[in-house]
């Protein structure tokens, strides 16, 4: 992820500072007008939802329109989300090639990002209003007001990214403007005149569009999102009949599904307890715990994220929480930054089956396999995982030198474990909440977040709430750019939908020779590619319902096997050039992604044996569900 503004980023290409002063100051009172609203828009949710909790389970009179409140804010706020992102620069994108290029070549590169993301946005904006249209027709069932005020958010978020990026393009170079304006004009119009070949090519454009036209623009440094868009929109328009409007709803089912509505509420809770001192609190209490032996805080670094894995159930709260607390240490002992990111990365794909993880709320949501089993089952597998990471840092650092380290004493981690007691308890209240149907896994992030409130301004009394506002445009920032993605990527699953490559990957796996042992293999391999391309969410809510009762099928336990292709995802996802959540690891690291593609070959080699452990052992994933 790239989390530098465009107009300081193009260097030489930038305008005179007049310009750039006028144009900075319309950019600043407009984002404003974005942010603030954005910002409550998090506040309101997490109101509506705890609202509801204690309505139904404190006084017995369920708020019937509270999720129906929810859903319609929810997708205002992913598209608002995702103009403060793009606005900020802050949607995912592989910056390797870019970074690695001369002053000229990045300034040209990043103004193709920028006319990339333009163009994917000007070519759905008619859609997305005939999408708002049609959807004026239908009518809410509890609140009783028109659906358009849900999905105008669509055409209104899109209109004000164009509009971001307008004001990032007029702050740069005429010459390398042109250039690059050029460039993506013509590949658009080559596109466009091989329409009547590419319509004969049958499932070979899925390579044409869905690798070769996504990878260059990822390799280019176009945003993650828009790099899934233009190619999803290039097979609709180039190889089918298909209408456009049928993609902005696909991008609408995939950001507005009410479950998703826990990813800002996470990331948010996060950030609350990195502020409220509990994160470092716990923190605290595994450095004092390990920090003396080798490799002692990358053994905490893996151990944190495990247990905040359970407080937030969000990959990138979860690294938001840990990483500004270990990483200063980490650098002052010696660890280089690309090393850091890279094994943040891996115990990111790591804890992915640790409840209260959003694909194991989705694997039961589309598969119907419990997800109180898929929580009891999914603790087991994480630390299987890392075992092995533990042993690879074992490896890498068994000749620190630690001179400079002082041994904690007992009384001293003892004191730590007290003080760590309060943020410890969060994950079990987390579990107890949803376990005993106080909350559902989405309404459970708001008992979560208050209850940080009131350890922080209480225990910790560290809650400052001059940075409640920041918080809730970061997390805005950060929820918008990871559910368009989850968009857009959801319109790629539903063009490989149409295609009938489900279907034939599905009837390729049933006939594969071996039983259940082939399949496991080839799942392994098939959802490591998929959670690299799709996101996990999106690659689950495809196959899970074709490839479940083909594992049941041939042998395979439902739950084992969701431990399995969960775990395949998070390496994929997890892993460069095209895994979205090594982005995240760096941007929330503030690393360079190129730094830390050589250290994770490591961590995902280490990551793929206790894979492989998990998969040959059923009874880690299944031991305990009674």
């Amino acid at each position: 992820m790239h989390t530098e503004r465009s107009d300081q980023s193009v260097g030489a290409g930038a305008l005179t500072p007049p310009h750039r002063s006028v144009l900075g100051t319309i950019d600043h009172w407009l984002g404003l007008l974005v942010e603030i609203p954005t910002a409550l828009l998090v506040v309101v949710e997490i109101v509506i939802l705890f609202a509801g909790v204690v309505s139904r389970y404190v006084f017995h009179s369920p708020l019937i329109w509270s999720d129906e409140l929810a859903s319609i804010l929810f997708l205002w706020l992913a598209m608002l989300g995702a103009v403060v992102a793009l606005r900020r620069s802050e949607h995912m994108r592989m910056t390797a090639l870019v970074s690695g290029s001369r002053p000229a070549m990045r300034a040209y590169l990043e103004t193709v990002a920028i006319c990339s993301a333009l163009a994917f946005l000007a070519l759905i904006t008619l859609p997305s209003w005939e999408y708002a249209y049609e959807e004026s027709f239908i009518t809410t069932p509890a609140l009783e007001i028109s659906n358009s005020w849900r999905a105008a958010a669509l055409p209104v978020g899109i209109g004000l990214m164009c509009l971001f990026a307008l004001l990032q393009l007029a702050r740069i170079n005429i010459r390398v403007l042109l250039a690059a304006v050029v460039s993506v004009v013509v590949v658009i119009a080559v596109l466009w005149l091989l329409q009547p070949w590419l319509r004969h090519l049958g499932n070979l454009n899925l390579i044409i569009f869905f690798v070769l036209v996504a990878g260059s623009c990822v390799l280019a440094g176009v945003p993650i999102a828009f790099a899934f868009g233009l190619a999803v929109l290039g097979y609709l328009t180039l190889t089918t009949h298909t209408p456009l409007m049928v993609l902005v709803g696909r991008m609408d089912e995939g950001m507005s599904h009410l479950i998703l509505l826990a990813v800002p509420l996470f990331v948010f809770l996060g950030l609350l307890i990195e502020m409220t001192g509990m994160a470092r609190a716990m923190v605290g209490f595994l450095a004092n715990l390990l920090g003396h032996v080798r490799g002692g805080l990358h053994y905490v670094l893996i151990g944190a994220m495990y247990l905040v894995s359970g407080i937030s159930g969000s990959k990138a709260a979860d690294m938001a929480a840990v990483a500004p607390v270990l990483f200063p240490e980490m650098k002052a002992r010696g660890a280089k930054p690309g090393d850091l990111v890279a094994l943040l990365s891996a115990t990111g794909a790591q804890t992915e089956t640790i409840p209260p993880s959003l694909v194991l709320i989705t694997i039961g949501s589309v598969t119907g396999v419990s997800i109180a089993a898929l929580f009891t089952g999914g603790m087991l597998p994480g630390a299987v995982l890392a075992v092995t990471l533990s042993a690879l840092v074992w490896w890498r650092y068994r000749h620190e030198d630690l001179g400079h380290v002082e041994k904690v004493g007992l009384p001293e981690i003892l004191r730590s474990f007290i003080v760590a007691l309060p943020a410890l308890a969060l994950p079990f209240v987390i579990r107890a909440a949803v376990v005993e149907g106080v909350a559902t896994a989405t309404e459970v992030s708001t008992i979560g977040i208050v209850y940080a409130v009131v350890i922080g301004l209480v225990i910790y009394r560290q809650f400052d709430w001059r940075r409640l506002r920041p918080m809730l445009i970061e997390t805005a920032s950060l929820s918008g750019a990871i559910l368009f993605i989850i968009g857009t990527a959801t319109g790629m699953a539903w063009g490989l939908t149409q295609s009938g490559f489900s279907r034939s990957l599905a009837a390729a796996m049933t006939g594969l020779p071996g039983g259940s042992a082939t399949f496991i293999a080839v799942s392994i391999v098939a959802f490591m590619i998929l959670g690299s391309v799709l996101e996990g969410i999106p690659a689950i809510v495809l196959f899970g319902p074709l490839l479940f009762p083909i594992a049941q099928a041939v042998g395979v336990h439902e739950v084992h096997y969701a431990m399995i292709v969960i775990l395949a995802m998070g390496i994929g996802l997890f892993a460069p050039p095209f895994g979205v959540g090594y982005y995240a690891a760096c941007a929330v690291g503030r690393v360079d992604p190129s730094e830390g593609v050589k250290p994770i070959l490591g961590y995902m080699l280490a990551l793929l044996i206790g894979l492989i452990v998990v998969a040959a052992v059923p009874w880690i994933s299944i031991g305990f569900i009674k």
